[in-house]
């Protein structure tokens, strides 16, 4: 399972689909101006979200 962690406190959190209670898959979405996001999509097409945040930053994602 993903996990994801804050490198700054050490919180973590593991996230899953709510449609399939699949485990979401880390990824990153490129944007227009080419700079990229840190994701985390259901591996079934359900959607994506922005990673989840801590201590003002993005958590990192270990699987």
């Amino acid at each position: 399972m993903a996990t994801y962690e804050c490198n700054k406190c050490g919180m973590s959190v593991n996230a899953t689909c709510g449609k399939c209670d699949e485990t979401l898959i880390n990824d990153t979405l490129e944007l227009d101006n080419g700079s990229n996001v840190q994701i985390s999509k259901c591996p079934n097409d359900h959607g994506k979200i922005k990673s989840p945040l801590c201590c003002g930053q993005d958590m990192s994602c270990t699987v």
